[in-house]
């Protein structure tokens, strides 16, 4: 036994050395360790209904899409899998939408450890908070906040899962769909008559979409948000420049694609004579779910190319930074926004709310955006060069995947083994952020004062 043991460590000690002190290798190599984790168990005989496991690729799709908060599957996940994989992915997207690090640090609280400094300052990078200060108590707040908001889902999915699925089916359905929601998934189990049918039944269902919609929004918040709520209510003008751009930000982005999506896709005769109300909830719930939660209620394959193109907008954006959200994030869409601003009325740096936007911030922002659109359009290009398929349709497919949205045209399922791979590497990288990619695989920046000299280029 103690002869393994050596043998583990001696496997696992470099990787250790490696990222030890490093906040971004940690976040990495821990999201590399949960869908390692998951691929395992949904591997094991006990995960599927036919009793022989799932094959690695499909696995390790499945364990991917659930850890990164994606949604995109290659299996019905309501009829492939037994109650034990449905749990199995089930706890990945929690641990997946909560943060790999926040879960390790709430682990440690829970065992009476005492948490190191290298740990906050990785804690900190994690959810975006604003200082190492509190860091555990921040922590604590968001374990606590996060079991509360996915109960309360869960309880209103119940009026409606318990009645028709019965109690203990219902309660299930309530617990998968409220963890899922809240975590921005997109995973669901109602695909058992009509296969990956997600949301579609229940487009007039006020309950489920509203219930639904409500759990993206909070955990597409960042968490830092959470705490300037908490301790500031209603008093706008006290929270943190940050809170206040990500709540404009979404506010924005939730009603101008509700507007379009009302007046222009679903007056659309391809979608029948549905009421006024089925019309209204179905914009609001695309408009909310295109931005990282990967659940419809409509079929998306009827929408104009002009509406797909929309969606492939909004789901590269994705959430807020530090919550259970993905994509480039709105943060960094406001920034080079307020920065196009500032350009047009000539003023030397962007601001808002009363603060500048540090130049760091913009030429972050600049980076983020200029990686995931060609991270996504070089995805897209090699899928529909591999499949033949239209490149619109493969484009919002690894915008998807990026996004970690889940929407899908519904290739998903036919794709070759390599266009799956490329899809994994998008939602890996796409949840774990490509600032974090970079800080973790650069050495860090030269101190010195050493400085090129300057000349002048055009631009525009």
């Amino acid at each position: 036994m103690k002869s393994i043991f050596n043998f583990v460590k001696s496997i696992f000690k470099p990787i250790f050395n490696r990222i030890k002190g490093n906040s971004a290798r940690i976040i990495i190599y821990s999201f590399i360790f949960l869908i390692l984790s998951g691929t395992f168990l949904l591997m094991l005989p006990i995960s599927t209904q036919d009793g022989r496991g799932a094959s690695f690729l499909d696995a390790l799709f499945t364990a991917t899409s659930a850890s990164c908060v994606t949604g995109l599957v290659v299996q019905n996940t309501a009829t492939y899998w037994t109650l034990f994989g449905q749990f199995v992915i089930m706890l990945l997207i929690q641990v997946g939408g909560m943060g790999v690090v926040t879960m390790a640090v709430a682990v440690t609280i829970l065992t009476g450890r005492k948490i190191s400094l290298s740990w906050r300052g990785t804690m900190q990078d994690a959810i975006s908070a604003h200082q190492v200060g509190g860091i555990v108590r921040m922590t604590g707040f968001i374990i606590k906040m996060s079991l509360i908001i996915e109960l309360i889902g869960a309880l209103s999915f119940s009026l409606v899962f318990v009645p028709q699925f019965g109690l203990l089916k219902g309660l299930w359905y309530s617990i998968f769909h409220s963890v899922s929601a809240f975590c921005n998934a997109g995973f669901d189990l109602l695909g058992t008559e009509v296969p990956y049918c997600s949301l579609v039944g229940y487009s007039s269902n006020a309950i489920i979409n509203i219930t639904v919609m409500s759990l993206i929004v909070i955990g597409g918040l960042s968490f830092s948000t959470w705490a300037d709520f908490s301790k500031h209510k209603l008093k706008l003008k006290n929270y943190h420049m940050q809170s206040k751009i990500i709540l404009c930000t979404t506010l924005l982005l939730i009603v101008l694609p509700a507007v379009y999506f009302y007046i222009f896709e679903y007056s659309n005769p391809v979608y029948g004579d549905i009421s006024t109300k089925e019309r209204l909830l179905s914009s609001f719930f695309q408009s909310v779910t295109t931005r990282t939660a990967g659940f419809n209620t409509t079929d998306l394959t009827l929408l104009s190319e002009s509406g797909v193109m929309i969606m492939i907008v909004l789901m590269i954006i994705g959430g807020s930074p530090g919550s259970t959200a993905g994509g480039m994030k709105t943060t960094t869409f406001a920034v080079l926004f307020l920065n196009l601003i500032a350009t047009f009325k000539r003023k030397p740096e962007p601001s808002c709310f009363g603060r500048r936007i540090e130049n760091d911030a913009v030429k972050n922002a600049a980076t983020v955006v200029t990686m995931y659109v060609v991270m996504f359009l070089s995805g897209a290009i090699i899928i529909s060069m591999i499949e033949g398929l239209p490149l619109l349709t493969c484009m919002f497919e690894t915008a998807s995947a990026i996004g970690t949205v889940g929407l899908t045209l519904g290739i998903t399922t036919s794709l070759s083994s390599v266009s799956r791979l490329i899809l994994i590497g998008l939602m890996y990288l796409g949840r774990v952020g490509g600032l974090t990619i970079i800080f973790a695989t650069i050495k860090s920046f030269s101190n010195g004062h050493g400085r090129y000299p300057q000349e002048k280029i055009t631009i525009g």
